[in-house]
């Protein structure tokens, strides 16, 4: 199958490319490299730089790939600048998103994933909410998470255009943006690599669902292919476990110990974080279930958060540190 995944240099949309090589199929990418980078793709993976509010730009890509499948990844991903620049928010995520959208109809595209979220769409919950939670979505971000599940049902209703809304929780691992939802991992991680001290915003109890980006990989393309019955699915891809900032700084913490200890020969001075104050607007508590992935695509996480910061870690410490001896060489 001829894949062409949005947003495909980008941190959840290159492991998308893999995955879907190792299934056997074959990946094209559009992306505008705003934030993505064609460093993060396996080799010879076409890439095909545009914008997603260009809309003649978006054409032209899908008349040369003529896709069969779409998993949609493209977007303005950070809740803040959406709170800041909410027009820009709805231009990437409202108007690139129909852009997309119209081009699959045109090239009877069989199916396309969305990456939708759980974590701003249900607020505030204490045990793994279902799919039919009610939506609460309160910032701009979130709204237009929403408004893409609802051009996905419009599409479906109007074109036959089946879909399936992933509703990520917070994302992490290798190749990750500090800027998105789960952007606590990559913050953490370069800034103790650095050996300066990260801050926790409050008491550090806030809590949230993070599952690895292997595991969101492999929803992806199970999406695509699942025996799925309605025009329009909607899915969380969660792992059902609450994890409070204070112990998510402390799993890092001790991951980045074992990275530099095992290239400097040496326990390194890795210094815990420090409290400021409580950010407005953040959630006390979000998870969600992944019984319906369960049942529907087959899908349970692998990988279990310890594992998957000691990847994160070491990805982060060759990225960095690695680069700085040979710089410094």
């Amino acid at each position: 199958m001829r894949i062409l995944v949005t947003g495909g240099a980008g941190f959840v949309g290159s492991h998308i490319c893999e995955e879907v090589i190792a299934q056997g199929h074959e990946p094209f990418v559009l992306d505008d490299l705003s934030s993505g980078t064609p460093d993060n793709l396996p080799a010879g993976v076409p890439i095909h730089q545009a914008d997603v509010r260009d809309k003649e730009a978006v054409e032209a890509c899908f008349d040369e790939v003529q896709p069969q499948m779409v998993c949609h990844q493209a977007a303005q991903m950070s809740v803040s600048r959406s709170v800041r620049e909410p027009v820009f928010d709805a231009e990437v995520n409202g108007i690139g998103m129909l852009h997309v959208l119209e081009a699959c109809v045109k090239h009877d595209v069989q199916r396309v994933t969305f990456a939708s979220s759980g974590g701003v769409l249900y607020g505030d919950v204490y045990e793994p909410a279902p799919e039919d939670t009610p939506a609460s979505p309160i910032s701009p971000y979130g709204i237009t998470k929403l408004l893409g599940e609802q051009y996905l049902q419009f599409f479906g209703r109007e074109h036959g255009l089946k879909s399936v809304a992933l509703r990520y929780t917070n994302v992490y691992g290798p190749r990750q943006n500090p800027h998105g939802e789960a952007g606590v991992v990559a913050i953490f991680a370069q800034t103790m690599l650095k050996l300066q001290v990260p801050t926790i915003f409050g008491k550090g109890d806030c809590v949230r669902d993070y599952v690895f980006v292997q595991d969101v990989a492999r929803a992806n393309v199970a999406a695509l292919f699942a025996d799925l019955q309605d025009t329009f699915v909607p899915i969380n891809i969660s792992t059902e476990i609450g994890t409070d900032v204070n112990e998510l700084a402390e799993g890092i913490r001790r991951c980045v110990k074992l990275s530099l200890a095992k290239r400097n020969g040496a326990a390194e001075s890795v210094l815990a974080p420090k409290h400021g104050p409580d950010r407005a607007g953040d959630l006390m508590s979000n998870l969600a279930s992944h019984k319906r992935a369960a049942e529907l695509l087959n899908w349970t996480p692998q990988v279990a958060l310890d594992e998957g910061l000691e990847m994160t870690i070491e990805w982060f410490a060759r990225k960095c540190l690695d680069t700085e001896q040979r710089m410094g060489a």
